[in-house]
């Protein structure tokens, strides 16, 4: 009989391409043999991370996927009603109304311009307040004891990440952590503003070093690494100049963990004896990743005379169809070893090789014959 594996989930955010997200998550719950331990997320990433922990609270792995499947039906009926939700979930406004719009970030502005009512409640400011309201559990949520979730904002004032840990999260979190302040006015949680987490932790991995105790951590990727064609026109180079944006709190937060996991490694220093426990965990941790890549650009690019629901499903296809080759692939891998290389992918040629040039020149000589 194989063993039950747990692991903990990275969910990065990025508009409709969460609905990627969502078929890897019905893919893992599918699969008995994992134990969803931890799971962190910002903006798209923290909606899912909500409704997967409620839905577990509530109903085992069962209900966590007729959670994420509510949720992303009533994305899908936002959407055929128009307005806000184009914007938000990244989908170009259809015929002449986007030729007119100088960039994604324009369009935004303008819709937005609809929702920035003074002496509104947050309600009618943000409509994804319904989404969330009429699809999670906050009561199941806050009773949740097997799966530790946690969900980030960036404080406006300060620039830093904030985050809300199982029972403290609220809907006002939830849409702290989505708030993009082109299309969204800030959202204010004990006298303090708060934009999309994205910003500076998308998602934060800190939480599932510091506060679980599960060393195989999986990240569920919606940005890719990396594309292979230069951006071509302005509306191209702002979509890019914000997609670098947040994926690169990413990045920071992987190269850190690949520097300390080389001084470990270059030092001779045994992991298990370093005095702070976040620092043994960081550098034994396995990481693992499930990636949408550029192939998400053409799913979530459908013609636009297609239902919104046929759109995110076609996109939960895509999710559930990588994490079930990822699990035909690497799911012995689990327990035993990471199957994505820090060191190798963040670090390798950007420090000096210790000795200077010359002696990384001779490694290199002596690794290649």
């Amino acid at each position: 009989m194989t063993a039950t594996r747990r692991i903990d989930l990275a969910l990065q955010g990025g508009g409709t391409h969460g609905a990627f997200t969502w078929g890897v998550l019905d893919r893992l719950l599918e699969d008995e043999r994992l134990r969803i331990a931890g799971v962190s997320g910002s903006s798209a990433g923290a909606m899912n991370a909500v409704a997967l922990a409620s839905g577990l609270a509530a109903d085992g792995r069962r209900g966590a996927r007729e959670a994420l499947r509510r949720f992303w039906s009533r994305v899908a009926d936002s959407l055929a009603a128009g307005g806000w939700a184009d914007t938000w979930l990244g989908w170009a406004l259809p015929g002449a109304a986007a030729s007119a719009l100088s960039s994604p970030l324009q369009a935004a502005w303008d819709v937005a311009s609809h929702w920035l009512g003074a002496a509104a409640g947050l309600a009618a400011q943000n409509p994804l307040h319904a989404v969330v309201r009429d699809t999670i559990d906050f009561d199941a949520l806050r009773a949740a004891r097997d799966t530790r979730v946690f969900v980030g904002a960036t404080n406006v004032r300060t620039g830093r990440l904030r985050l809300w840990r199982g029972g403290e999260i609220t809907i006002e979190a939830v849409l702290a952590s989505a708030c993009l302040p082109t299309l969204f006015p800030a959202v204010v949680i004990d006298g303090e503003a708060y934009w999309d987490g994205g910003y500076m932790g998308n998602p934060s991995l800190l939480p599932l070093l510091a506060e679980t105790p599960t060393m195989d951590l999986m990240l569920v990727q919606v940005h890719p690494s990396r594309r292979a064609a230069l951006p071509a026109g302005g509306a191209a180079v702002l979509d890019r100049i914000q997609e670098i944006t947040f994926h690169g709190t990413l990045l920071k937060e992987l190269r850190s963990l690949a520097i300390l996991r080389k001084l470990v490694a270059d030092e001779g220093l045994d992991a298990e004896a370093l005095r702070e426990p976040i620092f043994r965990k960081a550098a034994g941790l396995r990481v693992h990743r499930i990636e949408g890549g550029e192939r998400l650009d053409g799913v979530a690019a459908a013609p636009t005379l297609d239902p919104p629901w046929h759109r995110l499903l076609a996109l939960h296809r895509a999710g559930h169809a990588a994490a079930d080759r990822w699990l035909a692939d690497h799911f012995t891998h689990l327990g035993r070893h990471g199957t994505l290389d820090l060191v190798a992918e963040f670090l390798d040629g950007d420090l000096p090789a210790p000795g200077g040039p010359e002696a990384a020149a001779t490694r290199r000589r002596g690794s290649a014959s």
